[in-house]
């Protein structure tokens, strides 16, 4: 690994001559006795770290700080201060600086935060790899974002992805849990083995087990051959359980004991099989109240949670929207060959006035049906679903853009639309009880969980509080 380069500000000859000499036995350090002077050396250089005195003539620490996180953000900035201006350096800290130091300081204790500060910078870096991965290698643009709380999701998914423990992530629906899991087995040991991703609730409820764990010739109807399960299938590589929370318990029993002990029997058999797959696991309910209620085994929360993400909601980094809104407009008019190209000022403060409920899935879904209909240089309010436009204070035309489109993508959209509308009336009839639905409904409770799936129903969201 190259030698972290550090840009050293002081004005006191002594001090600097001191820092640059107990600096360079780790470091490539460049030094400047004032601000206007390290501007020219950062403008001549790139730096990892800048090792800067809070007060000196000319330009300051403070602003000195402010200028590289407007034009270096990819550097660290460490404050040195004296002991009594100490708030200063707090206040700093809250502007984006990484760390500080009080004067008298030991040399050594300079060393190791400006380590500390080239750890966390080079760490940043191979998140932002992780994140330009996940788009170039597997394709997987919904994890896109520059927002603090996708930056903090892509570094516990780099961390992850280094770790070949079991990793439970978290998030509602939409948020990119799948997406997450594919990027973490596609930086990990395991990548050139397979990644195999199963819906715990999409299965039928007496499939589950032998489809998981396999099942042995003769070991009941139907049971022509031996086959192996999931979890052999994943074997050198990584097993994906979506929507864990749905797994039935007494499969909540046998998987606990595959991730305590490695092994696991097929169904019909009675020997030991070794587990030698890397368990990926995802909710979108709350996994301690499952607990509480009965649902889910306490012991298996522990095992799935030695290393969790939390994929944030949408909601929670609304910057990143029209990043997403431009990237899914741009995608959908390449594969197109015809669209708009840009978003109208109205129709982009619609997008993030909006509050997304099916987070970035709901707004990929708009933002192609925006391209699909829009008639111009611009997406207009108009274009998009009435929830949306409504939100920027537009009221929709009454579908008048389905006679945009060929017949058969209008009427595909117009089952879309009445699909959805019915789910929803379906789901808040049940309040989110989805056995009692698909009873009602006459259809089978897997499918009706497929169909929730694919309209971003989420049953949570229409449970009672009470």
């Amino acid at each position: 690994m190259t030698r972290g380069r550090v840009l050293v500000v002081e004005d006191k000859a002594s001090m600097l001559a001191m820092l640059e000499r107990t600096l360079s036995e780790g470091f490539d350090v460049t030094t400047a006795s004032d601000g206007g002077q390290a501007l020219e050396r950062l403008k001549a250089g790139t730096f990892d770290v800048v090792l800067t005195d809070l007060r000196m003539p000319e330009r300051d620490g403070l602003q000195l700080l402010e200028i590289v996180r407007q034009s270096y953000p990819e550097v660290e900035v460490i404050l040195m201060t004296a002991h009594g201006s100490v708030q200063s350096a707090v206040d700093a800290m809250r502007a984006g600086a990484f760390d500080y130091l009080t004067k008298p300081f030991e040399p050594d204790e300079a060393v190791v935060r400006v380590a500390r500060a080239i750890d966390h910078k080079r760490l940043r870096e191979r998140a932002y790899a992780l994140a330009d991965a996940i788009d170039e290698e597997s394709g997987l643009e919904r994890l896109r974002g520059r927002s603090a709380a996708m930056r903090r999701a892509f570094l516990l998914l780099e961390k992850a992805a280094g770790l070949d423990l079991t990793i439970l992530i978290t998030g509602p629906s939409g948020t990119g849990k799948e997406l997450a899991a594919r990027a973490v087995h596609a930086r990990s040991a395991r990548s050139a083995g397979p990644f195999v991703a199963v819906n715990c609730g999409a299965l039928p409820s007496e499939l589950i087990e032998s489809e998981l764990f396999g099942h042995k010739k003769g070991a009941f109807t139907g049971a022509t051959d031996d086959k192996p399960g999931l979890i052999e299938q994943a074997a050198r590589g990584t097993l994906f359980l979506d929507e864990i929370g749905d797994l039935p318990l007494l499969l909540q029993v046998k998987l606990n004991r595959a991730l305590q002990e490695r092994e696991f029997r097929r169904v019909g058999e009675n020997k030991d099989r070794r587990v030698d797959a890397r368990i990926l696991a995802a909710t979108n309910v709350d996994l301690k109240q499952r607990v509480a209620q009965g649902q889910f085994r306490e012991d298996l929360l522990y095992r799935l949670r030695v290393f969790e993400v939390a994929m944030p909601a949408l909601k929670e980094r609304p910057e990143d929207i029209a990043l997403l809104a431009e990237h899914f407009r741009g995608r959908a008019v390449a594969k197109s060959g015809r669209g708009p190209q840009r978003f109208s000022e109205v129709a982009l403060r619609a997008l993030t006035t909006y509050v997304w409920p099916g987070n970035v899935r709901e707004l990929e879904n708009a933002v192609e049906r925006a391209v699909a209909i829009a008639d111009g240089e611009a997406i207009q309010p108009l274009d998009l679903p009435a929830e949306v436009a409504e939100a920027a204070g537009v009221a929709a035309a009454p579908n008048l853009e389905l006679a945009v489109l060929p017949y058969r993508e209008a009427m595909e959209l117009a089952r879309d639309r009445g699909a959805r509308d019915y789910l929803v009336a379906l789901i808040t009839k049940f309040e989110g009880n989805v056995s009692k639905a698909a009873e009602h409904a006459g259809i089978a409770r897997e499918s009706l969980h497929r169909a929730l799936k694919r309209y971003d129903v989420e049953p949570e969201l229409f449970r009672s509080k009470s």
